[in-house]
This record gives structure tokens, sequence and C-alpha cells, in this order.
């Protein structure tokens, strides 16, 4: 070999070796799996790897409309009816727990698995975080009722098949966090079903009807008026929201509104807050209280008419608070996220805190 090229086959190996590995998986739309189509890919690998028997790889053929079966060409979104994928049953795991919560009426503890078919409810005060089998995690804020419709896994691979249904309130999702890419997650509510490609992104279903904001990747939203099929999706991308009304029609897609610019937070008593200009649009805040910076483990939520904010923290430690505009349609902005102390309580000399007589903390307040 010259050494000519053997130094081209040398570059050759090392762009290769340092191209991003993406993985292929992309969602699911209506009663198909979409498998994104890479180099090298056939029909054959496909239908084995994910119905689990080689034969499949004809009706895909007609299904897609494949004309040579090992050459498809890169980048196609290929179909598979979930029907062909063999499942096997998945569990919900409760990462966190704060306030009052409940599974099917009994009172909710961290730790705790899920199946499907459970039903989460929050109180008023009340924060749930759920894992699912490949990594995802579902925030159920205050004031809300989740089913877990479908929890299933697929069969060979890590990739699960979850459909959630909002009855009440909101849910924030993280999903596929490792990349794998997704099997098929779907947010459903009266009058939209949110199906994710791989993604960071929140659903809030009420009175008015439902918002769909995406903070990483893509999901494809299916409108529809009450009690008929999804209708065609609209595809909302990163930093973009969607608003659907109670009839099914959507009111906007539009870019979220951008974070506030949060001073560092000042306690006054047992009270902080943070100044911040008005952000352009706004027609309110909702400000968070997290145990954890990505907001996975809440502890209290608060909607607040105007910029004039403030915010607590159950006990010591520290906390996060992340403050979000919200438009007139109702969509939530892009988050700014702050670190502030939590409350001090009474200490012993040996270090330990000191209680109230019902348990409570005692909590020095300053001044």
């Amino acid at each position: 070999m010259s050494r000519c090229r053997a130094l081209s086959l040398l570059a050759l190996l090392s762009c290769a070796l340092t191209l991003p590995v993406h993985a292929q998986p992309a969602g699911a739309l209506g009663d198909d799996f979409i498998y994104r189509v890479r180099q090298g890919d056939t029909l054959i690998d496909l239908a084995t790897r994910y119905t689990r028997k080689q034969a499949n790889w004809a009706p895909l053929q007609t299904l897609n409309k494949v004309t040579t079966p090992e050459m498809l060409p890169i980048g196609l979104e290929l179909r598979i009816p979930l029907a062909m994928i063999p499942e096997r049953a998945a569990e919900a795991r409760v990462l966190h727990v704060s306030g009052q919560a409940n599974m099917n009426g009994k009172p909710l503890q961290q730790g705790q698995s899920l199946s499907e078919g459970s039903t989460v409810v929050t109180a008023p005060n009340g924060f749930v975080t759920l894992e699912l089998a490949d990594g995802s995690k579902l925030t159920l804020p205050a004031g809300g009722s989740v089913e877990l419709a479908r929890l299933r896994q697929f069969e060979g691979t890590a990739l699960t098949d979850s459909v959630i249904h909002v009855q009440r309130g909101s849910v924030d999702s993280t999903v596929a966090p490792t990349g794998q890419g997704v099997g098929r997650f779907e947010i459903r509510t009266p009058v939209a079903v949110t199906g994710v490609r791989g993604t960071r992104f929140r659903v809030q279903s009420g009175p008015g009807g439902v918002q769909s904001e995406v903070l990483e990747g893509s999901v494809r939203l299916q409108p529809h008026a009450p009690g008929t099929s999804p209708a065609k999706p609209v595809a909302v991308a990163r930093g973009y929201g969607a608003a659907v009304r109670n009839d099914g029609s959507v009111s906007g897609v539009r870019e979220l509104l951008a974070a506030p610019q949060l001073s560092p937070p000042e306690r006054s008593g047992g009270v902080w807050t943070s100044t911040f200009p008005p952000v352009a649009g706004a027609q309110g805040y909702l400000v968070r209280v997290s145990r954890d910076a990505d907001g996975a483990l809440p502890v209290s939520s608060v909607a607040f008419p105007t910029n004039s904010i403030r915010f607590t923290a159950p006990g010591a430690g520290t906390y996060y608070v992340s403050v979000r505009a919200i438009d007139d349609l109702g969509l939530n902005g892009q988050d700014a996220v702050a670190t502030f102390e939590g409350a001090n309580q009474l200490m012993t000399p040996y270090g330990l805190g000191v209680g109230s007589g019902s348990g409570e903390p005692i909590i020095l307040t300053e001044y």
C-alpha cells in the first residue's frame, strides 16, 4: 500500500471514529413505531431486531413501499407497526414525593414500583417524580391526576412503549436521557396527543385546553376534538410551544418566552426574592422550588401575576428556584434557575436538628 493511500485510509478511519453516533429509533406516530434508516440497515435486519421474526421483512417492504430491501435510503423514516413488536411488562419507580400524593387512593411512597393502569393524584401541595424503565423521568406537579395507561418494553431492546393520560394538571418530561432513542412515548389529553422523539417537554391540561412546550428535541402534536381520532401531526421544535383549544383546534405555535434575567436571590426574614426586568409578552410568572437543578425534585410551585415574586424552602440545605414567564396562550417560557439556602434549623451542640413536639423542625428566622 502506498504511503499516500495509507494516510488517506487513516484519515477516513479517524473521521469515522470521531463522528457522533445517534440512536435511530425516533418515537411513534399513530400505531407505528418509527425507525430512521442509517447506512448498512436492511429490512431483514430491522425486522429481526424489532419484530423478532425475520420473515416480517416482506410486509414491512409493502407497508413502506421499499423497492430494494437490502438498499434502504439513508434517513428514511421506516414504519414498523407496534402490533408486530413483541413486548413485556414494565414498571415505573417513584423517585421523589413531596407533600401529599396517592396511587389508586393509597399514599404514595418513595421507591415504590407502579404498574400499568396506575393513577397518580397529587394534592395542592404534592409533587411526584417517576422514572420509567428506559430512564425517562416524569415530574407531576401539584393538583394533578395522571394515569399510566401503558407501561411496556420492547423485547430485546431498552426501548419502552409508554402512554400517559393526563386527566388533570401537567407533566414535565425528560425522555430517553441516555440518547438510546424512543420506542413510543405519548402524553394524551382530551384534545391532543403529544408524541416524543427524544426530548424534554412539558404538557399542561386544563379547562382552557392544552399547552405543549418543547425544551429539547422535538415532538409531534396531534390535536383533535374530544372523542375523535388524532388529526394530522403538527411538528413542534425546540424552543417552541403550541396551544390547543378545547375544540381541538390549534390556537398558536410560537417561540417560547425568554428566561427571566434573575438577580441573585436575597433573603428577607424567612422569605426569599429575586428581582428581574419584566419579560416582554409575559402575562404572569411561575416560580418553582426544587431540591435539584433539573427540577426533578420539586417542593413548591406558585404563580405570580407580576415580576414581584417570593419563595421559600421547607428546610435546611441548598435549593434551586426556577422562574418562567407565561404568555397570553398559557404557554410557559424558558426557565431561569438560581440557587439559595433553605431555612436555618435550630441545632444541638452535637450537630443534630431540634424538632418541635409534633416532629417538625424548629426554624430560626432571620430579620
